[in-house]
């Protein structure tokens, strides 16, 4: 497959990508804040340093998708979401307030986010393979290490935190809503 040039800041890039791209950038930040959230819970006790450090790799994963969609905004000339000062307080809080309810609970709004993430990258793929290839490799790519992260959550005991069900809907219900609204605004 022949490598396309990459794109001009000056590019106008097609609004469906565009929202795609800021909708990535703004998941991939919260993402980032949620995992930080969590380790400002779980590195101060020593009870808790292993699942700091589980949550610090994928912090650094995370780190590692919001840096290529920062980039992707710029050389795409993609605005950026209105809503990143409350995603980054949203995602924080949400890390803290699981962490102080337990690893499981902090398994448990992986498990939640991730799978509403990875299912979003799959279908973000499926609908620019053909217009844009390289960009749908990117999103199958980031959505092996969701899908990794979700994984790792439920080896944790994602499923035995407690009021699990009611957890994660709540959890999976924001991130869609985050979604739609980070797509727009």
């Amino acid at each position: 497959m022949s490598k396309s040039p990459p794109k001009s800041a000056g590019h106008k890039t097609n609004p469906r990508i565009a929202e795609m791209l800021r909708v990535d950038h703004a998941g991939e930040y919260g993402a980032v804040a949620i995992y930080r959230g969590q380790q400002a819970v779980f590195k101060r006790s020593s009870k808790t340093r292993e699942i700091a450090a589980q949550l610090a790799e994928m912090e650094a994963e995370e780190q590692k998708h919001l840096d290529a969609f920062d980039k992707l905004l710029v050389e795409r000339n993609v605005r950026p979401t209105a809503m990143t000062p409350l995603w980054n307080v949203a995602g924080y809080g949400l890390g803290v307030v699981t962490a102080l309810m337990g690893e499981k609970a902090a398994h448990a709004c992986t498990e939640a986010v991730e799978t509403v993430i990875e299912q979003h990258y799959a279908e973000q793929a499926e609908s620019c393979k053909d217009e844009e290839p390289e960009l749908a490799a990117t999103f199958l790519e980031f959505r092996e290490d969701e899908l990794h992260h979700r994984d790792t959550a439920i080896a944790g005991g994602s499923q035995d935190a407690p009021a699990y069900r009611a957890l994660s809907s709540v959890i999976e219900a924001g991130c869609r809503v985050a979604i739609a609204v980070t797509a727009k605004i």
